[in-house]
């Protein structure tokens, strides 16, 4: 893999082009590469419904963690999405985790072009937009993604410039996927099944840290970080410094959601959507861009290990609720996005069985 890597780098690097790059030379306006259609631009419209909040801190109590399960269950149903406070990771945590990525995308372009690659499948790869080599229309995002589960597996091969960043990342990402092995126990027992269901695929489950910077932007309303889509995992949980997340209500109406000190954002992700059978759906969202701050946000992205499958849970399909997803998995998901442009196709359409 590391090889294939270093191979794909070289390929990438002659058309680089950071977003950060941009911003370091001054421009007063946003590249033609960079400005969507019309359709896809941010409107600045937005429905003022309030998002749930779940509050974990009852969540081993006999009594009281009934309460955690409902809420959890309506919000699942209703948004595909949620925030949680009082999961127990310390904001200092988290505070050195944004910082750890910050000074990594501060640093200058020639000290990250080792790691930049445009081979979805590679361990740890730096880049720009989704994949600047073929992106049609570019994003206003710079990005890191590197795997995490288990860390004594992957973290040597991390970024060591800045010389924080192993340190400060593998703190907050072994919290990150201890915290996601709590919510799945939760999410499970929400639908009915055993808190133990999948446990021991979900604690060795893929874990993927997707570390992305949106720089300030001189035109935010022609461009987005991000375009609307779905995550391909189970869960995802967001760390974001700066609002700009935004999701969209089964109303198909955008919502930002908003900045809570100390709170994590959960998102539901495509394989969850298959392994409940549709009863809780995905949840399109977008990463909007802004004129006055760098924005970072710090993806903990779920699933199943590489080689393992996703179908629906057999205690959740009956005559009410009929087989409607075929498996699938991470390495499907790759396999997808090597040949897709995200924009245009969504994985979780690949899923779903005509009926």
């Amino acid at each position: 893999m590391v090889g294939r890597m270093r191979e794909s780098s070289a390929s990438a690097n002659g058309s680089f082009t950071s977003a950060m790059t941009l911003v370091e030379k001054g421009l007063t306006y946003v590249p033609k590469r960079y400005v969507l259609p019309p359709s896809l631009r941010p409107d600045g419209t937005l429905c003022d419904t309030c998002l749930p909040i779940v509050d974990l801190s009852n969540r081993q109590h006999p009594l009281l963690r009934s309460q955690i399960i409902q809420d959890v269950h309506l919000a699942c149903k209703k948004f595909g999405f949620f925030q949680v406070v009082n999961h127990g990771i310390p904001l200092s945590v988290m505070d050195n985790a944004i910082d750890a990525a910050s000074e990594f995308f501060d640093l200058p372009t020639q000290d990250k072009r080792h790691l930049l690659s445009s081979n979805v499948c590679d361990p740890v790869r730096y880049g720009t937009s989704l994949n600047h080599v073929k992106d049609k229309v570019h994003f206003w995002r710079d990005f890191l993604k590197h795997y995490a589960n288990p860390t004594s597996t992957w973290i040597d091969l991390w970024p060591s410039n800045p010389k924080c960043y192993k340190k400060k990342m593998v703190n907050y990402t072994m919290a990150a996927q201890k915290l996601q092995e709590e919510l799945m126990e939760v999410i499970f027992e929400s639908l009915g099944l055993n808190t133990n269901y999948l446990h021991e695929d979900i604690a060795e489950g893929s874990q993927v840290m997707a570390v992305n910077c949106y720089p300030a932007c001189p035109e935010p309303d022609l461009t987005l970080g991000l375009p609307p889509h779905t995550d391909y995992g189970m869960i995802s949980i967001i760390l974001q410094n700066h609002q700009g997340l935004q999701m969209m209500g089964r109303d198909e109406k955008w919502h930002s959601v908003p900045l809570i000190e100390g709170a994590l954002a959960v998102l539901l992700g495509d394989h969850m959507e298959v392994l409940t059978n549709g009863i809780y759906k995905s949840v399109v969202h977008r990463a909007t861009v802004n004129s006055e701050k760098k924005r970072i946000s710090i993806v903990s992205l779920h699933s199943l290990a590489l080689g393992k499958k996703v179908r629906p849970a057999s205690d959740l399909v009956n005559e009410q609720n009929i087989l409607s997803y075929k498996e699938g998995g991470f390495s499907d998901f790759l396999d997808f996005i090597s040949g897709e442009d995200i924009v245009e196709a969504k994985y979780i359409d690949t899923l779903k069985i005509n009926t």
